[in-house]
């Protein structure tokens, strides 16, 4: 069944549909989340509320669907990732009798333009080795990082088992820090 024949049988009483539209997404969602907060406990979180925020949206009636669900959801996803972050700062005490200089602390700063245009240039530097890596490698690397594709769907894609696709990323990672030696880039 589709997205929206799941999402019209849960929302008639079928309970058993949003199990299986949830488990459609669950670890879609959870690896976009975990990316993003680099932490397991706190991904699980998140994506448990968000798909209570998606059950009480759907039984609201608050969800169109132009057949985009995957499109709403990871917007959702996004925006609570957000919000975790942005209450995350504000719950964060800083206490001024540690030995850490909070005027001076680079990481309690907020970004400023030059930051954001070294990490422009470091983005542009590295996108440019990426295209240098050979063909199969650099076909693995894109699907992974630029698309989001997990190791399964890669192997799908390309015609390869997920060893192979692996393997390819192992290689990619090592040719792309050698390069990276090479040409004297920061990524800090």
């Amino acid at each position: 069944m589709d997205d929206q024949a799941l999402i019209s049988a849960y929302i008639s009483g079928d309970d058993n549909a949003i199990n299986l539209l949830i488990e459609k997404y669950r670890k879609k969602v959870y690896n976009y989340i975990y990316i993003l907060v680099k932490d397991g406990d706190i991904a699980d979180d998140i994506s448990q509320d968000l798909f209570i925020k998606v059950l009480n949206s759907l039984k609201s009636g608050k969800y169109s669907d132009n057949g985009k669900f995957q499109s709403w959801i990871m917007r959702i996803a996004h925006n609570m990732v957000i919000d975790h972050f942005r209450q995350n700062k504000l719950n964060r005490n800083i206490s001024t009798d540690s030995e850490i200089d909070i005027l001076n602390n680079k990481n309690l700063a907020e970004s400023n333009v030059e930051d954001a245009m070294i990490s422009k240039q470091t983005e542009v530097s590295v996108r440019a080795l990426v295209d240098k890596l050979p063909v199969e490698q650099r076909e693995v690397v894109v699907m992974r990082h630029y698309l989001g594709l997990s190791f399964k769907e890669i192997s799908e894609h390309t015609g390869v088992s997920i060893n192979t696709a692996l393997g390819r990323m192992r290689y990619a990672l090592l040719n792309l820090r050698k390069m990276i030696g090479q040409h004297n880039i920061s990524l800090t």
